[in-house]
């Protein structure tokens, strides 16, 4: 339907910003369902874990989550990431444990990167041969990391190494998108072109 509309038109804008209401207004739905469960176990004396994690929902904490899937959303907008460098670390602060953290994390990097990509495929900028060599080296690798890993925990009896390992890819890639940015940046200074916000339109 956006697709469909006139670029900076008075029904692209609306359907651009009718978005931000559907989105606060499944948060608030959202978080005082969880509340309500949460004061609701507590007063029945219900301290059953979920997936080993018992967590207190709070408003705090539904406002820090809140935040941090807001700088995710944004900052995996910005710089093309799924956004699971902020929804691994909050999860393992929440007091999840870090095999639950990081599957969640790679479910949700799923739906975002696949969003990318119905997108990217109806701009015309989907090469599909190269994505489909990505996805074959993508599935061989996560399937023998994932059985690598596991025999590696299963044999040290730390599942502390989950952690070390998603800190590690977190830092890499912020490294290395970094360190992509500044030569990228540095062309473009060479080159005299404009590095400031183009136009909505």
């Amino acid at each position: 339907m956006q697709n469909n509309s006139k670029t900076c038109s008075t029904f692209y804008w609306v359907i651009n910003i009718l978005q931000v209401p559907a989105a606060v207004g499944v948060f608030v739905w959202k978080a005082v369902q969880l509340c309500r469960e949460s004061r609701a176990r507590r007063m029945n004396g219900n301290l059953e874990c979920v997936c080993e994690a018992n967590i207190e929902w709070s408003p705090t904490q539904l406002i820090f989550c809140a935040f941090c899937g807001l700088l995710g959303g944004t900052v995996g907008g910005l710089l093309g990431s799924g956004g699971g460098f902020i929804l691994g670390p909050l999860l393992l602060e929440l007091g999840c444990i870090p095999q639950v953290a990081s599957a969640t994390a790679t479910f949700v990097m799923m739906f975002s990167s696949s969003l990318s990509v119905v997108e990217f495929y109806f701009l015309g900028r989907f090469p599909i041969p190269y994505a489909l060599y990505l996805i074959f080296i993508s599935i061989l690798a996560g399937f023998w990391g994932q059985c690598l890993v596991r025999k590696i925990v299963h044999v040290l009896k730390r599942a502390s190494l989950i952690v070390f390992i998603l800190s590690s890819v977190i830092f890499a890639s912020a490294l290395t998108m970094g360190v992509v940015g500044t030569e990228k940046s540095i062309s473009m200074i060479n080159k005299h072109e404009y590095m400031g916000f183009l136009s909505f339109c």
